[in-house]
């Protein structure tokens, strides 16, 4: 573990923050003159509205809504993002963007990595995310080696995190095959060659660092890429374990088509018939599901990401939103691909995705419950993210992580909204920047100064004008 990672990554507790702000989003609901203190640790110790602030608090300037959690995340993938948007064949689809980002995956080193990620963890903390699951395939070296410290790619990805301040789940990825029909993987995928000894040794490693910000799951890459005999191995392997396992299933229309001609049934339905699911698992994209497919899910205790941003630009489909929605399924939502990378503009997507398939609006809202389609999302995936992300608690609740954005009320878009009506606002009346601050476990995140801001942009645009090159 690099030394000067372990000390930043210390020095992110042993403060006893106070804070006060004119409106916070407490128990569901904006309530006015909120004073929130944290301990020593970073953990909320008491909220109280209706409170006066007292001269030893810090007093912010804006409305405060609670951290989410980016449920996934391949933060390799922001080093093309925006680089794929040109068709030059009859046909273009997620499997052809895939041949490209497999091109990518193929050149980047550990220092590469690393200034991607600081770059990509800044902006999510400026969207609104202060925790992110690292969904992580990319393990080896540039010819399909491991590197003489195994898990150099996920040190590279927590030093970046302790850079900016972000909290991060690791989920070291099982990966053994090209697809149903495989025994082994493409050429262009040998660096993301794992077993189920290669996952727990590597989640172990992570655990190893005993860093307060950094925590780790395991995750299968999906059910093409693994054998049923691993995937049930590593899952009976982690059964005790309280931590996270997360899996890709039923992205794509062709995969549950080669699921059905591989094993007689489709991707959620065999999932579901496993008998591995519980609380503990999150699936991952679950685009393409039946009814009884999501009441199968449900019973498990399972929990679903969704990604709406990447679905969209990749052409997925809609997901059943209704459906996960109606049957209480634990929810959270991913940046994945990160061409989207703040939490407003994956509920607007997500809802709008529902709107264009469903010709109605407000399709997540529910009338009786919360007519709020934005305020219903938010509670949704708030909680369905610190789930997946093995946390025990989220929001402003005494015990939770002391994380939270603060509202740019100066912005445009909110200019004379109510403020019991910001979260519609932020996610349908398009802020360009909607938050002035992101704190994570009571301190400030992102940059600390414009010039660190500034180097970090020199050296991501070095790793970006290097790479397009390879798509």
């Amino acid at each position: 573990m690099n030394k000067s990672m372990s000390n930043s990554m210390s020095n992110s507790i042993g403060h006893a923050p106070t804070f006060w702000a004119p409106w916070a989003f407490v128990d569901g609901r904006w309530q006015q003159d909120v004073l929130l203190t944290a301990n020593e640790h970073g953990a909320w110790t008491s909220i109280q509205a209706q409170s006066s602030c007292p001269a030893h608090a810090q007093r912010l300037q804006g409305a405060l809504l609670p951290g989410v959690v980016n449920a996934h995340s391949h933060a390799f993938q922001r080093a093309f993002a925006g680089l794929t948007e040109r068709r030059h064949a009859q046909h273009d689809d997620f499997w052809s963007w895939r041949d490209r980002m497999y091109q990518v995956a193929l050149q980047l080193t550990p220092d590469d990595v690393r200034v991607v990620a600081r770059h990509l963890y800044a902006e999510l903390l400026a969207g609104g995310f202060t925790h992110t699951c690292e969904f992580h395939y990319l393990h080896h070296d540039r010819n399909g080696r491991p590197y003489a410290q195994p898990a150099a790619m996920m040190e590279a990805l927590a030093a970046a995190a302790s850079e900016v301040g972000m909290t991060l789940t690791l989920l070291p990825v099982l990966y053994q095959r090209a697809g149903f029909t495989s025994a082994t993987l493409r050429e262009d995928q040998r660096r993301f060659a794992t077993s189920v000894d290669d996952v727990l040794m590597l989640r172990d490693v992570v655990r190893g660092w005993r860093l307060p910000q950094v925590t780790a799951g395991v995750a299968i890459h999906s059910l093409r890429a693994a054998t049923p005999d691993a995937m049930a191995q590593l899952a009976s392997a982690v059964h005790d374990d309280a931590a996270p396992l997360h899996v890709h299933v039923a992205e794509q229309q062709a995969e549950v088509t080669q699921c059905v001609e591989a094993t007689g049934k489709r991707p959620l339905e065999w999932l579901a018939a496993s008998g591995w699911l519980n609380a503990r698992w999150h699936i991952v994209h679950a685009t393409h599901s039946l009814p009884e497919e999501v009441d199968a899910v449900a019973a498990s205790g399972a929990g679903v990401v969704l990604c709406p941003g990447t679905e969209a630009n990749l052409g997925d489909g809609v997901c059943d939103l209704e459906g996960w929605l109606r049957s209480n399924t634990p929810l959270s939502i991913g940046t994945d691909s990160h061409v989207t990378r703040a939490w407003p503009q994956e509920l607007q997507l997500l809802e709008y995705g529902q709107r264009l398939a469903k010709q109605r609006r407000n399709v997540a809202a529910d009338a009786a419950q919360e007519p709020s389609t934005a305020a219903r999302l938010f509670g949704r995936v708030l909680h369905g993210g610190a789930v997946a992300a093995g946390c025990t608690s989220i929001g402003f609740v005494p015990g939770a992580r002391a994380d939270f954005v603060v509202i740019d009320m100066q912005q445009p878009a909110l200019c004379g909204v109510p403020a019991t009506y910001l979260l519609d606002a932020l996610v349908f009346s398009g802020a360009a920047a909607p938050f002035a601050e992101t704190w994570v476990g009571g301190r400030r995140a992102g940059y600390t100064t414009s010039e660190a801001q500034m180097g970090a942009h020199e050296t991501m645009h070095g790793v970006m004008q290097r790479l397009h090159h390879a798509i």
